[in-house]
């Protein structure tokens, strides 16, 4: 799937942009910026709709392509999981909820938590183009940390969720997620050292929940890296014109760091674990390098030597996340 924002979401966000000023979108831009890479919440920072548009500006690309990726790993391994509904714990400005739709476009059905109003009210504008899910999503302005019950649905997302939630109440926050999950968990976080912890720490709880993990974990088993060394990805996504404003950059594109993990109820029938690739690939002359996780819960090297012509073209496919 493309990490390409839809044309209906761009369309979208090219009108929420008509005649909006772009040098204080690029202000208010630089203030949620830095209080992203601080690991401040982002209730501080979005107080009025400007916000939130310079926020779906200069974020909305990256997250969608985040959990385009994410989503598309998890129809890889269930390839016969047809989700009706949908809940996106801490929607913020929908993006989530887009990739999900375009990578199950079954989906009938949507509910939207968020504490902020600005981004439910931004969420709703973006989606009126959108699929009926979407454009039709029950929005509810809660506060995670608050607990739930929340709505159950086949699809659960929480995606760069967990870093706005103190780190006393996040095992509480997993425990109603996974409550709410009637097929799928999906969680995303920024692909840091301290997102990456966030990620290992829900594992665990899922893991004693009873979840099965689906990606990018092959196996159940304690993850084998260990520091510095930290289970993450990326993607390239494309900028806008737009999108290079607000960020103060010239450079057509950009690579989104991503930590996530994704987890099934019994039912979710799923394909046989396979290898994931932790790295970018290494070419050398003997050939390509591998570093895998492998489904018995090791980390392995593997030389794909040019001599193996077969292999090789194999593997010359491949890149960092991909399972071989």
């Amino acid at each position: 799937m493309s990490a390409e924002l839809p044309a209906a979401l761009r369309a979208a966000l090219d009108r929420a942009l008509e005649g909006a000023p772009r040098k204080s979108l690029a202000e208010r831009a630089a203030r949620t910026s830095e209080a992203y890479r601080a690991g401040r919440p982002s209730a501080g920072v979005i107080r009025d709709a400007d916000d939130a548009l310079a926020y779906a500006l200069t974020r909305a690309p990256a997250t969608y392509a985040a959990c385009a990726r994410v989503f598309a790993e998890a129809a890889h391994r269930a390839p016969a999981f047809a989700p009706k509904t949908l809940l996106d714990a801490g929607v913020g400005t929908g993006a989530a909820s887009w990739a999900a739709a375009e990578t199950w476009p079954g989906l009938s059905a949507a509910t939207w938590l968020d504490a902020s109003a600005p981004f439910l009210d931004l969420a709703c504008s973006l989606a009126a183009a959108g699929p009926e899910a979407l454009r039709s999503a029950e929005q509810r302005r809660a506060d995670l940390t608050a607990g739930g019950p929340w709505p159950k649905a086949d699809v659960v997302v929480a995606s760069y969720a967990l870093a706005e939630i103190p780190a006393d109440k996040q095992d509480s926050i997993i425990d109603e997620l996974w409550a709410s999950t009637e097929g799928l968990l999906a969680i995303v976080e920024p692909g840091t050292p301290v997102g990456y912890g966030r990620i290992l720490k829900a594992r665990d709880r899922l893991i004693a929940l009873g979840a099965t993990l689906v990606a990018p974990c092959p196996h159940q088993a304690p993850c084998p890296l260990t520091a510095p060394d930290w289970c993450h990805f990326s993607v390239r996504l494309p900028r806008s014109r737009d999108h290079r404003l607000a960020k103060g950059g010239e450079v057509p594109f950009e690579d989104e760091k991503f930590a996530y993990l994704v987890a099934a109820r019994p039912g979710v029938a799923l394909e046989p674990p396979r290898r994931r690739i932790l790295a970018p690939p290494r070419t050398g002359k003997p050939g390509i390098q591998l570093k895998l996780c492998a489904p018995h819960g090791a980390v392995e090297q593997r030389l794909a030597t040019k001599r193996d012509k077969a292999a090789f073209a194999a593997v010359r496919r491949l890149g960092w996340g991909d399972v071989a």
